[in-house]
């Protein structure tokens, strides 16, 4: 059989025409792809051209450590420590042959150091109340070599900050900064005495800010840092890179006693308050609503038919204390102090305590599941006794 020409002509084109088709998918497999399928990315890219130098903190914190340190002391403290003799020694039968001398107890002079921040050219020093408390001798040492005797201005260990003060000419006060401005990422130092090796400067960032339910005082906002803040750097400086102090130094996180890069400094807006608060009535004066409260748990917020476990249980209501006189009852849940939000014990704390004696403050929460609201007039929150 013969095949026309036209045919033959026909087929021999198609064939040519598949052969092409294979080797264009072939060597290009997303030819044939719409370009309205492909993925599109946006990605941000910079305009400075790349011979722009980078980005850099300064070369040197010198200047920055020559603002502040002068305003950063040491301090040295003595007290007296009784120690009891063993009750063994205390028998009649050992006293008999050994003497009434050596069941008698004895005294030893302890000593430890810290840091402390010159505030005022009057002569006003903040430091940590740990650091000074019990201390029957206070002696402060600067930066500039002289030395003189502290007194205690007064001390407020709830938020674990002291005021002291020295009889000096010509003292180089610190210049206070804004905690309220200080960002996760800045940069920071940390001044201090260390181990007793005396001033040292550490750098590091802030790492975190307002951290609390730390267990280290009972009014806890803190700044988070990983600057190196070892034994005897309590109530140095935290300084931002301008000089200017933005926290006290307080405590580490620590396994080993030393610095492991978590560093806690109280901020120095609540230093400030606290210790012009000293200065002016000799203690700290804050509101108190006389109730026990504790965090709610989501299996509590559950039982109380709650919605989030956001608020606080009322435990404990001191008899005849400013909420009993409220009408506040323990199995109450406190959610909101004066239209603001109550998410744990620490806020409570604070909303309490920041309003002055006398102060009415409205109080919402949930009773029974059903909502209530209470006006109760604050009163002064009792100082705390330590042993």
């Amino acid at each position: 059989m013969r095949i026309p020409k036209t045919v033959a002509s026909l087929f021999q084109i198609i064939t040519i025409g598949l052969a092409a088709a294979f080797v264009v998918l072939y060597f290009f497999p997303d030819a044939g792809e719409d370009e309205k399928s492909q993925p599109v990315v946006e990605l941000r890219e910079t305009q400075a051209p790349t011979s722009a130098p980078p980005v850099a903190g300064p070369a040197s914190y010198a200047a920055t450590v020559e603002a502040a340190a002068p305003a950063v002391v040491n301090i040295y403290t003595r007290k007296v420590v009784t120690e009891r003799a063993h009750p063994l020694l205390q028998d009649p039968f050992f006293r008999h042959f050994f003497g009434d001398e050596l069941g008698a107890p004895r005294q030893r002079l302890e000593s430890s150091l810290g840091s402390g921040v010159i505030v005022s050219a009057q002569g006003y020093i903040i430091t940590n109340n740990h650091v000074i408390e019990g201390a029957d001798e206070i002696q402060i040492a600067l930066r500039d070599g002289r030395s003189a005797q502290a007194s205690i201005v007064g001390t407020d260990p709830e938020s674990d900050l002291a005021v002291l003060r020295v009889e000096l000419d010509k003292l180089p006060a610190i210049t206070l900064g804004h905690s309220n401005q200080v960002r996760v990422g800045d940069v920071v130092l940390a001044i201090g005495n260390p181990f007793g090796v005396g001033q040292t400067v550490t750098s590091g960032i802030v790492s975190a800010t307002g951290r609390d339910t730390l267990g280290l005082s009972t009014f806890e906002n803190f700044i988070q840092t990983d600057a190196a803040i070892n034994p005897g750097n309590s109530g140095g400086a935290l300084v931002n890179v301008q000089g200017h102090l933005v926290g006290v130094n307080t405590a580490i996180f620590s396994r080993s006693g030393g610095s492991q890069g978590i560093g806690f400094a109280i901020p120095v807006s609540i230093a400030k308050d606290v210790m012009q608060q000293i200065i002016e009535h000799g203690k700290v004066i804050r509101g108190w609503l006389g109730v026990a409260i504790q965090e709610l748990t989501d299996e509590l917020a559950e039982s109380f038919g709650l919605k989030s476990a956001d608020g606080v249980l009322v435990s404990n209501v001191f008899r005849g204390g400013p909420a009993d006189t409220a009408g506040i009852a323990p199995g109450d849940v406190i959610t909101h102090i004066n239209d603001t939000v109550v998410n744990d014990v620490g806020d409570a704390l604070n909303l309490i305590s920041q309003a002055k004696p006398g102060d009415q403050i409205r109080v919402e929460g949930v009773r029974r599941g059903e909502p209530f609201t209470k006006d109760a007039t604050v009163a002064q929150r009792p100082q705390v006794q330590k042993e």
